[in-house]
């Protein structure tokens, strides 16, 4: 776990540097404009079925749709965040790969509309699995332990799989997700972490990026095995 702490010191300390701060902006712009134009269609809809009711029940339904966008809209920012910023985590990888690992052959950007499956992909999982969790409210203690566990295994998954993609094919990835899955996981657990913490999990998908590029290449100096598909690691 030091090896994993020291990566992540590494990783925090790069989210100030010009390419992460370009991302982050980016990111967080798209978030706002899509999570405001959601806030201004639902209040439209709903405002327009209850026009003509009593005022005091107009006036309920107005307070209560009001606190359950807010919720809801809350607890969207973290994956609608993570979703816009998968567009631009090739920026981030080759960023870190260039600072810290000059001597290896750079990584391979994924093509975009890849990008944008991966992307889309990757934040209905984070909803779906963070829903679920929350179901889990009314069970204190256990739905903070599967909220961890789930992430662990979720973040740690794509992260890996992001980053290890832009060296080796899919097979490859898949053989290096299998033999280093406890590792993997570990890292996971950190990235969990910083997703627990509120407006600190905004930055969650750059800081998982970094992170996953020092696990990679970890990974991938303690197994330097060939591709199968002819591509060579690190």
């Amino acid at each position: 776990m030091l090896a994993q702490a020291v990566r992540a010191v590494r990783a925090f300390s790069e989210i100030a540097s010009p390419p992460f701060r370009g991302v982050m902006l980016r990111s967080l712009g798209l978030t706002l404009v899509m999570l405001a134009a959601v806030w201004a269609v639902l209040t439209g809809v709903v405002t327009n079925l209850v026009n003509g009711w009593w005022p005091g029940v107009e006036g309920l339904v107005d307070v209560l749709t009001g606190v359950g966008l807010f919720v809801g809209l809350g607890f969207l920012v973290a994956p609608v965040t993570t979703m816009f910023a998968g567009l631009f985590l090739d920026d981030v990888a080759e960023a870190v790969e260039r600072a810290h690992y000059p001597a290896d052959p750079p990584g391979r950007a994924v093509p975009l509309w890849p990008a944008i499956a991966s992307a889309l992909r990757f934040t209905a999982l984070v909803i779906a699995v963070n829903a679920v969790v929350l179901l889990l409210i009314l069970l204190p203690g256990i739905n903070v332990g599967l909220f961890f566990l789930a992430n662990a295994w979720l973040l740690g998954r794509e992260y890996f799989e992001q980053v290890a993609a832009r060296h080796v094919g899919p097979d490859e990835v898949g053989r290096l997700r299998s033999r280093h899955g406890g590792r993997i996981f570990l890292a996971g657990l950190v990235v969990a972490a910083v997703l627990a913490v509120p407006i600190v999990n905004l930055v969650t998908p750059l800081f998982a990026t970094a992170f996953m590029v020092h696990v990679f290449k970890e990974v991938a100096a303690r197994d330097p095995r060939p591709a199968d598909d002819g591509a060579v690691l690190i």
